[in-house]
C-alpha cells in the first residue's frame, strides 16, 4: 500500500502551529499525488488549504487512532513522530493525571508540581517483583527493573536521571533510592538504608537552592552508588559530586535564593546553642538577600534545619563537628557583610578596625583578625628576585573576598560529602551496585556562561552514550528474532564532543589562555574564531566578538565569553588560605590542609567510590599548586571517570520534563515540553525506533486482533503462524513493510495503522450491513403501521363527516325556533322598559313634592324646640344663683355659734371639780394590787422550802445509787458487754435483713429483665413467622409496618453488638500483632545466636530449654495443689452443670484465696485488739479509774467481731440463694439433661445443706465457748491470781491464756478439752467444701450468662437473616404487584420452578456427599480393622519379650476392672524420642489416615500420666520440650512451600487446642480424664501465642504460593474465550524484563487458582482443622486475592476496560460458586471481595450523564474516592466503538465524593491479617479407646 493512499477523506493529521506547536486537522478531500494543496478542516470547524511542497512543506503527519491515544508506551503508537508523542503526553498528563510514560527504554516523568499519593510503601510492594511492562509506568518500575537485572545478570546497573532545573530530577532520584532501601534492606540491623536516605536532606541543604524555575533546584550533579552483597541486601553507598555552582554563594539573581543551609541556620539563630554564631535574619546578610526574597511558600526553614541536624546525627557526624560546620557557614555570611572602603587614590582600600562582621568571621574561624584584615586588602607578588606586597583596589578586594567565600564553601561541601561517604562505607565485600545519577539537563538561557557550557558538555557525553545504547538494544532485538539487520543511521554527536574536548578544542584553548599572564576573554574568543570557524558545530555571532555558538544535539547555544577565564581559574590568594590553615580550630585547619594534600580532583576521589572500572590512560601526576589545575580540566577528568562507570554498567534512563515555567499544577505548555523532548533524547529514541520496525506483535496477539480480516477457510489451519503469514501477504503487497521473526511480527511505521484502518473498515461495513437490514425492517414495520393508521383514520373521518351533517340539520331547525322566540322576547322587553320608565318618572315627581312639604314642617318643629330649651335654661340659672346665696349666709351664722360654745368648754375644763370626777376609784385599785402581791410572796417561800427538802433527798439517793452502780459495774462488767453485744447483734440482724431484702429486690429485677428478654425473643420468633404466610395474610402496607417495627426493635442491640464486636476484633488484632512482633524478635535472637556460636551445637536430652526459648514461668506445685479439691468437686458434680471457662475459673479461685487470707488476717487483728483492750481494762482497774472507756473499747471490738460474723452469714445466705438460682437455671436451660447428672447434683446439694447446718451449730458452740472463756478470764484477773487451766500441767497467766484462746481455731494440735469443737477438722473441711461449691456455682452462673448471651446472639443472627429474607420477599411482592395478572402468574411459576430446581440440586449434592462419605468411612473402617489386627498380633508377639519394671505399678493400680484409664506411661529418657517422633520427624502422610490430631492426643495422655503420679518435673519438661520442638519445626520449615503448609496444619492442632484438656460438653467418662493435680492455665498464653505464630506463618506460606497466580488468573487469563481485545504493545512488553517465554505467571488460569484453593481446603479438612479456623484461613486468602487484584487493576491501564470488567465479574462468580460448594458462602469471606466486585461493576456501567455519576457514587461504597477516580482515569477502550470517560464526568465524580472521609491511601494493604480466634471444639473421642498405629513407632509407651 502506498503512503499517499492514507491521505483520504476523514483522515486526521497534524499541522504545525506557532502557538500550540502542533494542531489537529481532518482531511475533507482525498489527496492525489501532485496536488499542491491539501484541504483540511480544523477542530473549530474552519477550513484550511494547506500547501504541499516537495522540500519546503511536506505532507503533514498522520494522527494515531483514538484507541491508541493515552498509551503507556510511546513506541506502541502506530505513527511515531513528534506531534504524536506530544499529544500522547498531554492527554496522559492533563486528562488522566499520569505523570509517567514509557518511551522505549526511557521513562518520561513530567513534574506535576503537586504531591501525589503514588509513592507509599503499598505502591512499592505492588511494584516489587513485577515485570516492567506489566504495570503502569513508574519510577519504581525502573528501579525494580534495575534491581532485577542486577540479581539476574549479576551486572552493575545505573539509573540516569536528567532534565531541566525544576523538572523533578532530585525527587525522582530520591524515590529510586527509597525503593532500593525498602526492597533491598540491610541483612542486619545496621540500618544502612536509613543512612542512605538520610544523606538526601543534607545534600539538599548544602547543594540545593531556589531558582526562578524551581524552589528546590540541585546546583550540582551527583552519582550515588548503592552497594549490595551476594544476597542483594544494601551494605553501603558512595557519592560523587560534579560542578558545584560556587558563584551562587556570593551572587543570586532576582527572586532566587542562596543555598538552603544559610536560611535554615538563620531561621534557627534564636536557639541557645547558636547564640555564639551572632546570626540574625537572612535579610541582614548580603549573601542571602541579593535575590530580595528570602522565603519559599510552604517551606519552613527551621523545621528543615531540624531534619538536617537529625540526618547529620544519623550519619554519625559528631556534635563538635556539626558545631564547626555551622560556624564555618555562619562565618561565610559574616564575610559577605565585611565592608571594604575605597581610598581616595582609587588604587587601594581598607577595612575598618571595629568592623563587627570581620570580628565575627575571624572569631568563628579561629584566625587572627589583623592578618585577615590586611590580606583582604593586599596581595603578594612573587618574582624571581623579590616579593612585593601590593594594595588592591576596591573591586579587586571585593572579588578576592567573594573568591575566598566560594573557596571556603566548596571545601566545606567536599568535606561533608567525604564524611557522608565514610558513614556509608562498609568493610563487607561489595558484590554489585546500582548507581543513581542525578545530573543537570541541557540548559540554554539568554546569558549562557561557563556553568552552562560545562553542563551542556556533560549532556553531550551522556547523549552519545544514550544513542549507542539504544542502537545496541535495537540490534539485539533484531538478532534475537533472526530478522535481517540493516544499518540504521542515527545521530552521532562525536564531532561536537571533539570540538569541546579534543586537542586544541575549546577546553584546551581555554586552559592555554588561563596560563597566559595577561590572558583575557577577548583573546580567547579570537583564538576560537581562528581555530574552529570551519567546524560545522561552531559558529560566530554576527553582532558580537565576545561570544560564540555551539551547535549541540538539542539546539544552538550562544555562550558569552565574559568570565570564562576567571571561573576556569577559580583563583584564590594563597595568603588568605595560609591564614585559614593556621586556624586554632582543628576542622578549619584540616579542611584546607586536606585540600592541599588531596588527590587530583576537587570532587570525590576515585578511591572512595570503589568503582570496578579501569581508566584507559593513567591520570597525570597533579602539580604542586592547586590553582594551576583549572576547573574545566577537573570537570573533564571527572566526566571521563563517570562515563567509564556508566559504560561498565547497564543504564536505565529517566527523563524529567518541566510542563510549564509558572510552577502551576497540571498545566502543560506544549512549546516548553517540545524543547525538552528534543533536548533529552526522547525524540531521538522515537526516530531510531521508527527507522526500523517499531511495531511488533506476537503471532497470537496478531491473530486475535485481526482475525476479522480473515475468511473462514483461511482459519481452518491449526498453525497460527501460517495463518498470519498468509493474511499479511494478502493485505500488504510490499514485503519490506513487515518481517516475520521467531515469536513476533515486525512492522514498519504506519503499517499497523493501515491494518487498523482495514479492520475498522471491515467493522464499519459490517455495521452498515447490519444497520441496512435493521433500518429496512424498521421502515417496513413503520409503513405497515402508517397504512393501518390511514385506513383507520379514513373510517373515522367519514363517520365524523356524516355525523357533522346531521348535526348541521338539527342546528338549522333549532336556529329558526330560536329566532322566533328571540324576536318575541326582544319586543316584550322594549315594552316593559318603556312602562317601567313612565312609572319611575311619576314616582320621582310625587316624592319630590312630598319631601319639600316635609322639610317645611320640620323647620317649624325645630324652632319650637330651640325656644323651649332656651327659656328653661334661663329659669334654672336664676334659681341656682338664689340658692347659693342662702347657703353662704347659713354657713356664716353657724360658724359664729360654734366659736361661742368652744370658748365656754375651755373655761369649765380649768376648774377642780372636773379633776375629782376623773380620779374617782383609783385608790381602791391600788389597795387590791398590794394585797395580791403579798399573797404571791408567801406562796413562793413555801415552794422554795419544799424544793430544798426534795433536793437533799435526791442527792442522798443519787449517791446511794452511784455506789450501787459502781458495785454492780465491778461485778457485772461482762453482762453490760453482753447486753451491748446483743443490742448491736439486733442492729446487725436488722441490717442483714435489709441486705436480704435488697438482694431479693435485685433478684426480682433480674427475673423481670430475663422475662423481658424472653418476651423480646418471643417477639423475634413471631416476627420470624411472618414471612411464611406473607402472600396470604399481609398487604404491602402491613409488610412495611412490620419491617419498620422490626428495624426499630433491633437497632440498639445490633449497634451494641457491632460496637462490641469491633472492639473485640481491634483488641485481638493488637494482641496478635504483638505476638507476631515477638516471634520476629525471637527469630532474630536465634539468628544472632547462630552468628555468635557457629557450628553444630547439642544440648543434653534431659536439659530443659524453656528458660532460653520461652519467657513464661513454670507451674507452681503449691498453686496446683490448691485446686485439687475443686477439680474433685467438678468431677463429682459433672461438667454439664458446671461448664465454665477455665481462665475465669482460675481467676475466681485466686480471688477466693486472697479473700480467705484477708479474712484470716482480719480475724487475727481482731483478736489481738481484744487482748490489748483486756489488758487496758485490767490496768485501769488496778488504778481504780473509771472503766467507761475500757467498756467502750471492748464493746467496739466485740461489735467488730460480730460484724465479721454477720458478714460471713450474709455471704453464706447469698451463696445459698445463688446456688438455688443456678439449680433452677440449670434445670430450665439444660439442652440434654441426663438423670444421672441431675441426681448427682441433687445429692451434692443435700450434702452441702447438711454441712452448712452442721457448720452453723458448730459456730454457735464456738461463740458460746468464746464468751465463757472471756468472762472466766476477766473474773480470774479480778481475783488477782494466775488461772490454772484444767487440762494443763503448768500455770498460765492472763496473757498466755488469751494467746491460747486466739490460736484455738487456727491450730490443729489443741488440748483435749477443746478438741470436741473441731473433731477431725470437720469445720475446715466444711468451709473448704463451701468455698469450692461457691466457686462452682459462680462458674455455673457465668456459664449460664454466656449461654444466654450466645442464645441472644443466635436470635439476633436469625432475626437478621429473616429480615433479609423478608426484604427479598417484599421486593418480589412489589415486583409481582407491578406486573399484569398474566405476567404475575408467569412470574410466580418461574419462581416456583427456580425454587424446586434449587432444592433438587441441593438434595442431589447432599445425596452425593452422603454416598461419598459412606464409601470413605467404609474404606477407613476396613483400614482400621486391618491395622488393629496387625497391632494386636504384634503386641502379642512382643509381650513376652518386653518387660519393664514400671509396669508392675500400673498393673497393680489399673488392672482391677481390666480397663484402661486413657493414660500413657513413658520413661524420662524416652522423652526426646517421643518429641522427635510426634513433632520433629512427623510427616503429614503418616497421620493423615489416622485419627485427626493423633500426636496431640498422645502427648495429652502422657501428661495425664505425669499428673496421675504427681510428677511436676515431668509435666514441666514434657511441655517445655514440646513447645521448643514446635518452634524448631517452624524455623526449619519456614522457607518451604507445600510440605510446610501441610505440616503447619497438623502443628496448629498440636499447639492451640489439645493441651487445654477436655473442658465442656464431655461425657462423664471424659470428665474423669481431666488433670487432677496440675493446672496448665499458665501454659495457655504460651500455646496461644505459638498458635498465632503458626497461623500467621500458615497464611504467609499460602499467600506466597497463591501470589504468582492471582494476577494472571483474575485479570490476564481469558475465562470467557475471545472476549478480551488485544492492543498494540510497546517496547516494554518485549523488553528484557520479561524473563520467561510462555511460561510462568502468564500460564496460570482461574481453574488453577480454584484448584489451589481446593487443595488448601481439602488439606485442612483432612487434617481435622476446626471449621471456624478453616473459614478464617479462606477469608484471609480471599482478602489477599482481592487486595492483589485490585492493586494491579489500579496500577495497570491495559486491564481497565469493559471486557476486563466482564471477565472479572465472571471470575468472582466462579470463586463465589466455589464458596457455595464448600458451604462458606454465608461467612464473612464474601464481604472481602466486595471492593473487587464494585470495581468490576464500575468498569461496566455507563459513564456519561450526571445520573450515571450519581449511580456510581451510590454503587461504589467499598471503594475510596481515589480508587474510583483512578479507575475512571485508567479506563481504556479496546476498540474505536467504545467511548472514553470525559474529564468533565471525572470532575463530576470528584465533586460528589468530596464529602466522603476516605483514607488517603490509594492501594489496599496486602499485608493486613485479620485477627484470628481459635475456638474450642469438644471431642467425641475417648482416650481409653484411642488406637495408636504401629507406623508411629511408639512401642516404648505403655497404656495405663
Amino acid at each position: 500500500m502506498s503512503c499517499l493512499e492514507l491521505y483520504s477523506s476523514y483522515t486526521r493529521v497534524w499541522i504545525p502551529d506557532p502557538e500550540e506547536v502542533w494542531r489537529a486537522a481532518e482531511i475533507i478531500k482525498d489527496y492525489k499525488e501532485g496536488d499542491p494543496i491539501l484541504h483540511l478542516k480544523l477542530e473549530d470547524e474552519s477550513t484550511l488549504e494547506y500547501p504541499i511542497g516537495q522540500k519546503d512543506n511536506p505532507l503533514p503527519f498522520l494522527r494515531n487512532p483514538d484507541i491508541l491515544v493515552g498509551e503507556n508506551d510511546l513506541t506502541a503508537l502506530s505513527y511515531l513522530h513528534e506531534p504524536a508523542v506530544l499529544h500522547n503526553l498531554r492527554v496522559r498528563f492533563l486528562e488522566s493525571n499520569h505523570i509517567y510514560t514509557y518511551c522505549g527504554i526511557v521513562l518520561v516523568a513530567i513534574n506535576p508540581y503537586e504531591q501525589l499519593p503514588i509513592y507509599g510503601e503499598e505502591v512499592i510492594n505492588a511494584y516489587s517483583g513485577q515485570n516492567m511492562g506489566d504495570m503502569d509506568p513508574h519510577i519504581f518500575a525502573v528501579a525494580e527493573e534495575a534491581y532485577k537485572q542486577m540479581a539476574r545478570d549479576e551486572k552493575n546497573q545505573s539509573i540516569i536521571v536528567s532534565g531541566e532545573s525544576g523538572a523533578g530530577k532530585t525527587v525522582s532520584a530520591k524515590y529510586a533510592m527509597r525503593y532500593f532501601a525498602t526492597v533491598g534492606g540491610s541483612a542486619n540491623d545496621t540500618s544502612v538504608e536509613e543512612k542512605v536516605l538520610a544523606s538526601n536532606p543534607i545534600m539538599e541543604a548544602i547543594g540545593n537552592a531556589k531558582t526562578t524555575r524551581n524552589d528546590n533546584s540541585s546546583r550540582f550533579g551527583k552519582y550515588i552508588q548503592i552497594g549490595f552483597d551476594r544476597q542483594y541486601h544494601i551494605i553501603g553507598a558512595n557519592m560523587r559530586t560534579y560542578l558545584l555552582e560556587k558563584s551562587r554563594v556570593v551572587f543570586q539573581a532576582e527572586d532566587e535564593r542562596n543555598y538552603h543551609i544559610f536560611y535554615q541556620l538563620c531561621a534557627s539563630a534564636s536557639l541557645q546553642e547558636f547564640k555564639d554564631l551572632a546570626l540574625t535574619s537572612a535579610e541582614d546578610f548580603t549573601y542571602t538577600s541579593l535575590g530580595e526574597n528570602i522565603f519559599i511558600d510552604g517551606v519552613n526553614d527551621a523545621e528543615d534545619f531540624e531534619k538536617t541536624r537529625h540526618a547529620f546525627t544519623l550519619l554519625g557526624v559528631k556534635d563538635s563537628h556539626q558545631g564547626s560546620i555551622y560556624k564555618i557557614i555562619a562565618s561565610i555570611l559574616h564575610l559577605g557583610n565585611v565592608e571594604i572602603r575605597s581610598e581616595r587614590d582609587g588604587e587601594s582600600c581598607r577595612i575598618s578596625k571595629d568592623n563587627p562582621s570581620l570580628h565575627h568571621f575571624c572569631r568563628l574561624l579561629g584566625v587572627e583578625q589583623d592578618q585577615m584584615e590586611h590580606w583582604l586588602c593586599h596581595r603578594k607578588l612573587v618574582t624571581t628576585a623579590e616579593t612585593y606586597v601590593k594594595s588592591m583596589s576596591h573591586a579587586q578586594a571585593t572579588n578576592a573576598r567573594n573568591a575566598l567565600a566560594k573557596h571556603i564553601y566548596a571545601h566545606l561541601f567536599d568535606w561533608i560529602v567525604q564524611h557522608i561517604n565514610k558513614a556509608l562505607f562498609t568493610t563487607t565485600k561489595q558484590h554489585s551496585f546500582i548507581g543513581v545519577l542525578d545530573i543537570y539537563g541541557f540548559e540554554t538561557f539568554e546569558f549562557n556562561s561557563f556553568e552552562q557550557f560545562c553542563i551542556n558538555y556533560a549532556n553531550e557525553k551522556l547523549q552519545q552514550q544514550f544513542n549507542s545504547h539504544v542502537f545496541k538494544l535495537e540490534q539485539e532485538e533484531y538478532m534475537k528474532e533472526q530478522i535481517p539487520w540493516t544499518l540504521i543511521d542515527f545521530y552521532d554527536n562525536q564531532p561536537c564532543i571533539d570540538l569541546i574536548e579534543a586537542k586544541l578544542g575549546i577546553l584546551d584553548l581555554l586552559d592555554e589562555e588561563c596560563k597566559v599572564p595577561k590572558g583575557t576573554d577577548q583573546n580567547w574568543a579570537q583564538k576560537l574564531y581562528d581555530h574552529h570557524s570551519s567546524s560545522n558545530h561552531f559558529q560566530k555571532p554576527r553582532m558580537s566578538n565576545t561570544s560564540f555558538i555551539v551547535v549541540h544535539f538539542a539546539d544552538k547555544v550562544e555562550y558569552q565569553c565574559d568570565g570564562f577565564l576567571e571561573k576556569n581559574r577559580d583563583t584564590v590568594y594563597e595568603e588568605q588560605i595560609n591564614i585559614l590553615k593556621a586556624s586554632k580550630f582543628q576542622l578549619v585547619a584540616d579542611l584546607f590542609q586536606e585540600a592541599k594534600e588531596g588527590s587530583t580532583t576537587s570532587v570525590t576521589t576515585s578511591k572512595g567510590s570503589k568503582i570496578n572500572v579501569r581508566p584507559v590512560k593513567p591520570s597525570p601526576k597533579p602539580p604542586n599548586r592547586e590553582h594551576r589545575k583549572t576547573v574545566g580540566h577537573q570537570f573533564r577528568n571527572s566526566l571521563h571517570l563517570l562515563m567509564e562507570t556508566l559504560n561498565a554498567t547497564t543504564p536505565h534512563y529517566v527523563r524529567c520534563i518541566k510542563p510549564n515555567d509558572d510552577k502551576e499544577a497540571f498545566s502543560f505548555d506544549s512549546r516548553r515540553a517540545v524543547q525538552q523532548l528534543r533536548a533529552c533524547g526522547v525524540l531521538e529514541t522515537i526516530r531510531i525506533s521508527a527507522a526500523g520496525y517499531p511495531s511488533r506483535w506476537t503471532y497470537m496477539d496478531f491473530f486475535n486482533r485481526y482475525r476479522v480480516l480473515m475468511k473462514k477457510k483461511e482459519m481452518a489451519s491449526g498453525d497460527k503462524k501460517v495463518i498470519c503469514k498468509n493474511l499479511l501477504e494478502t493485505l500488504i503487497k510490499d514485503p519490506d513493510k513487515f518481517q516475520f521473526g521467531k515469536t513476533k511480527i515486525f512492522f514498519r511505521a504506519g503499517q499497523v495503522a493501515y491494518l487498523e484502518k482495514l479492520r475498522t473498515d471491515k467493522f464499519r461495513a459490517a455495521c452498515i450491513k447490519i444497520q441496512k437490514t435493521v433500518r429496512g425492517w424498521l421502515q417496513r414495520i413503520r409503513y405497515q403501521r402508517i397504512r393501518k393508521a390511514a385506513v383507520t383514520i379514513q373510517r373515522y373521518g367519514r363517520g365524523y363527516l356524516a355525523r357533522r351533517y346531521v348535526e348541521y340539520l338539527r342546528l338549522t331547525r333549532a336556529a329558526l325556533i330560536c329566532q322566533k322566540q328571540l324576536r318575541m322576547v326582544r319586543e316584550r322587553r322594549a315594552y316593559l322598559r318603556i312602562h317601567r320608565a313612565v312609572v319611575t318618572i311619576q314616582a320621582f315627581t310625587r316624592g319630590m313634592h312630598t319631601r319639600r312639604l316635609y322639610q317645611e314642617y320640620l323647620q317649624h318643629h325645630k324652632a319650637t324646640i330651640i325656644q323651649k330649651s332656651v327659656r328653661g335654661w334661663m329659669e334654672r340659672k336664676k334659681f341656682r344663683r338664689a340658692r347659693n346665696a342662702a347657703v353662704v349666709i347659713q354657713c356664716a351664722y353657724r360658724r359664729l355659734l360654734a366659736k361661742r360654745q368652744l370658748k365656754q368648754l375651755k373655761i369649765e375644763a380649768r376648774s377642780a371639780e372636773h379633776l375629782k370626777k376623773l380620779n374617782v376609784g383609783m385608790e381602791n385599785k391600788i389597795v387590791q394590787l398590794q394585797r395580791k402581791m403579798d399573797d404571791q410572796n408567801k406562796e413562793n417561800r413555801s415552794l422554795n422550802e419544799q424544793l430544798s427538802t426534795t433536793n437533799a433527798s435526791l442527792v442522798a439517793e443519787i449517791s446511794k445509787l452511784q455506789k450501787d452502780l459502781d458495785l454492780m459495774r465491778s461485778r457485772q462488767g461482762d453482762s453490760n458487754q453482753l447486753t451491748s453485744l446483743q443490742t448491736e447483734l439486733e442492729r446487725l440482724q436488722a441490717e442483714v435483713q435489709e441486705a436480704h431484702s435488697e438482694k431479693k429486690r435485685l433478684e426480682e429485677e433480674y427475673r423481670s429483665e430475663k422475662q423481658e428478654l424472653e418476651q423480646v425473643r418471643c417477639v423475634y420468633r413471631n416476627e420470624c413467622i411472618v414471612p411464611g404466610g406473607l402472600h396470604s395474610h399481609l398487604t404491602p402496607g402491613d409488610l412495611t409496618e412490620v419491617i419498620k417495627s422490626q428495624n426499630f426493635a433491633s437497632f440498639p442491640s445490633s449497634c451494641q453488638e457491632a460496637g462490641l464486636q469491633a472492639e473485640l476484633d481491634a483488641e485481638r488484632q493488637r494482641y496478635q500483632n504483638l505476638v507476631k512482633e515477638f516471634s520476629r524478635l525471637e527469630q532474630r535472637y536465634d539468628n544472632l545466636q547462630e552468628e555468635f556460636h557457629p557450628g553444630h551445637r547439642r544440648n543434653p536430652s534431659n536439659q530443659s530449654s524453656l528458660e532460653s526459648d520461652s519467657n513464661y514461668p513454670s507451674i507452681s506445685t503449691s498453686e496446683v495443689g490448691d485446686t485439687e479439691d475443686t477439680i474433685q468437686q467438678v468431677e463429682e458434680m459433672g461438667l454439664d452443670k458446671a461448664a465454665m471457662d477455665i481462665g475465669v475459673f482460675m481467676k475466681l479461685q485466686k480471688r477466693v484465696r486472697e479473700l480467705e487470707q484477708e479474712r484470716r488476717r482480719l480475724q487475727t487483728n481482731l483478736e489481738k485488739m481484744e487482748e490489748l483492750a483486756k489488758r487496758k481494762v485490767s490496768h485501769h482497774r488496778q488504778k481504780n479509774s473509771t472503766s467507761e472507756q475500757e467498756s467502750a473499747d471492748l464493746a467496739y471490738n466485740s461489735l467488730k467481731r460480730q460484724e465479721l460474723e454477720t458478714e460471713n452469714k450474709k455471704l453464706k445466705n447469698e451463696l445459698n440463694e445463688l446456688r438455688k438460682a443456678i439449680a433452677e437455671n440449670a434445670t430450665k436451660n439444660s439442652n440434654s439433661p441426663s438423670s444421672e447428672v441431675q441426681d448427682s447434683y441433687n445429692v451434692l446439694l443435700s450434702q452441702l445443706k447438711a454441712a452448712n447446718e452442721e457448720l452453723e451449730a458448730r459456730k454457735e458452740e464456738v461463740l458460746i465457748l468464746r464468751t465463757q472463756i472471756v468472762s472466766s478470764a476477766q473474773q480470774n484477773v479480778e481475783a488477782n491470781h494466775a488461772p490454772e487451766w484444767t487440762n494443763s500441767n503448768k500455770d498460765m497467766d492472763k496473757d498466755e491464756g488469751l494467746q491460747d484462746y486466739q490460736g484455738l481455731c487456727e491450730s490443729k494440735s489443741q488440748t483435749q478439752d477443746w478438741g470436741y469443737l473441731n473433731e477431725d477438722g470437720e469445720l475446715g473441711l466444711a468451709y473448704q467444701g463451701l468455698k469450692q461449691v461457691a466457686r462452682l456455682l459462680e462458674a455455673q452462673l457465668q456459664t449460664q450468662t454466656r449461654q444466654h448471651e450466645d442464645e441472644l446472639e443466635a436470635l439476633r443472627t436469625q432475626n437478621e437473616m429473616l429480615r433479609e429474607d423478608l426484604e427479598r420477599k417484599q421486593e418480589l411482592i412489589s415486583h409481582t404487584l407491578s406486573l399484569s395478572p398474566d405476567a404475575q402468574v408467569e412470574f410466580s411459576i418461574q419462581q416456583e420452578l427456580t425454587r424446586l430446581t434449587n432444592e433438587n440440586l441441593d438434595l442431589k449434592e447432599l445425596v452425593e456427599k452422603l454416598e461419598k462419605n459412606e464409601k470413605k468411612l467404609k474404606k477407613q473402617l476396613r483400614i482400621y480393622m486391618k491395622k488393629v489386627q496387625e497391632l494386636e498380633a504384634s503386641q502379642a508377639k512382643a509381650q513376652p519379650s518386653r518387660a519393664r519394671p514400671e509396669l508392675t505399678r500400673q498393673v497393680t493400680v489399673q488392672r482391677k476392672e481390666k480397663d484402661f484409664e486413657g493414660m500413657l506411661e513413658y520413661n524420662k529418657e524416652d522423652e526426646p524420642l517421643l518429641i522427635k517422633t510426634l513433632i520433629t520427624d512427623m510427616k503429614p502422610h503418616n497421620v493423615s489416615a489416622t485419627v485427626p490430631c493423633l500426636p496431640a492426643y498422645v502427648l495429652f495422655m502422657c501428661i495425664r500420666h505425669a499428673d496421675y503420679i504427681n510428677d511436676d518435673q515431668k509435666v514441666h519438661s514434657l511441655l517445655t520440650s514440646t513447645i521448643n520442638a514446635i518452634k524448631k519445626v517452624l524455623k526449619v520449615w519456614c522457607s518451604s512451600f507445600f510440605v510446610s503448609f501441610r505440616s503447619i496444619l497438623c502443628l496448629i492442632q498440636c499447639s492451640c487446642i489439645q493441651f487445654y484438656g477436655f473442658m465442656t460438653h464431655n461425657t462423664p467418662k471424659q470428665n474423669e480424664h481431666c488433670l487432677k493435680n496440675f493446672d496448665l492455665a499458665e501454659y495457655r498464653q504460651v500455646l496461644s501465642d505459638l498458635s498465632i505464630q503458626i497461623y500467621q506463618q500458615l497464611i504467609k506460606v499460602a499467600e506466597d504460593i497463591m501470589q504468582p497466580m492471582i494476577v494472571s488468573a483474575m485479570l490476564e487469563s481469558e475465562s470467557i474465550p475471545s472476549l478480551a481485545g488485544v492492543k498494540p504493545m510497546g517496547y516494554r512488553n518485549r523488553s528484557s524484563s520479561m524473563d520467561c517465554d510462555g511460561e510462568g505467571p502468564g500460564g496460570y488460569t482461574l481453574v488453577a487458582l480454584i484448584r489451589q484453593l481446593g487443595q488448601f481446603h481439602s488439606t485442612m479438612a483432612d487434617h481435622g482443622l476446626d471449621p471456624e479456623i478453616v473459614q478464617q484461613v479462606i477469608r484471609q486468602l480471599f482478602y489477599c486475592i482481592n487486595a492483589i487484584t485490585l492493586n494491579n487493576l489500579l496500577l495497570r491501564k491495559d486491564v481497565c476496560s469493559w471486557s476486563t470488567g466482564l471477565q472479572l465479574r465472571y471470575n468472582i462468580s466462579q470463586l463465589e460458586e466455589w464458596l457455595r460448594g464448600k458451604n462458606l458462602h454465608q461467612t464473612a469471606t464474601v464481604g472481602t471481595m466486595e471492593p473487587l466486585i464494585q470495581a468490576a461493576q464500575l468498569l461496566q456501567v455507563k459513564k456519561k450523564t450526571s445520573q450515571d455519576a450519581e449511580e456510581i457514587c451510590s454503587l461504589c461504597t467499598a471503594l475510596t474516592a481515589q480508587q474510583i477516580v483512578k479507575i475512571l482515569n485508567l479506563y481504556t477502550p479496546l476498540n474505536e466503538f467504545e467511548e472514553r470517560v470525559t474529564v468533565s464526568f471525572i470532575r463530576n465524580i470528584q465533586g460528589r465524593l468530596q464529602e466522603r472521609n476516605d483514607p488517603p491511601t490509594l492501594l489496599v494493604d496486602t499485608k493486613h491479617i485479620f485477627p484470628v480466634l481459635f475456638p474450642y471444639t469438644p471431642s467425641a473421642l475417648s482416650l481409653e479407646n484411642l488406637h495408636i498405629p504401629a507406623s508411629l513407632s511408639l512401642d516404648f509407651l505403655t497404656r495405663v
